[in-house]
């Protein structure tokens, strides 16, 4: 998203954006997105709820992309899970949830790096 956007960008020295508390809210849901793949998903609700309840306290801040990309992962993923559950007994079903997560860890790691550079995650 454009920087125009989001006129509180914060500091422009990404290791200065380090400190912004809302930044540590960000990495708890990449983290916890991640451990969603160990823990049967209990832990990526965990962080979606997270996202909806702290969303007004990131508008308009640069912390505000990484919260749209983890909530639009989770739904997506939520998604493409059912459907590759349903359709197991087909065997294509294993084939979507195998790409399904391939494309989830794709996201957790390119959010958390973009989130680290002090980018959003379409940088």
């Amino acid at each position: 998203m454009a920087d125009a956007e989001f006129p509180d960008q914060g500091p422009k020295d990404p290791l200065a954006r380090r400190s912004d508390p809302n930044r540590n809210l960000a990495v708890a849901v990449y983290i916890l997105q991640g451990l969603s793949f160990f823990l049967g998903g209990i832990t990526g609700l965990a962080g979606v709820i997270i996202n909806y309840v702290k969303l007004d306290d990131v508008r308009g801040t640069w912390i505000e992309p990484h919260f749209h990309w983890q909530i639009r992962t989770f739904w997506i993923a939520l998604l493409w899970t059912v459907i590759g559950v349903i359709t197991t007994l087909i065997v294509i079903g294993w084939f979507i949830l195998l790409g399904m997560a391939i494309w989830v860890i794709y996201r957790v790691v390119k959010g958390a790096l973009a989130l680290n550079d002090g980018k959003p995650p379409e940088a």
